[in-house]
């Protein structure tokens, strides 16, 4: 399992959270996922490090720019 914080522009409020976290958990390699928009950035755990591409993709669909990332392992 490998956790990742995400950076991402645009998110603002509760709503943007909950976009976030939802589309993002329906990627079953994803097993965590936790968005902060204050802080701009997602914290997301997953079981295969090739899930992190579409994870990044789902973000952007909900209309989000996924600026960076890194892994925290």
């Amino acid at each position: 399992m490998a956790k990742h914080i995400i950076e991402v522009e645009g998110m603002t409020c509760s709503h943007c959270k909950a976009a976030v976290e939802g589309a993002v958990k329906e990627n079953e390699q994803v097993t965590h996922v936790e968005a902060f928009p204050a802080e701009n950035r997602v914290e997301v755990e997953v079981n295969e490090e090739s899930a992190l591409a579409d994870v990044k993709q789902r973000i952007y669909d909900q209309g989000y720019d996924v600026v960076s990332s890194f892994s925290m392992n």
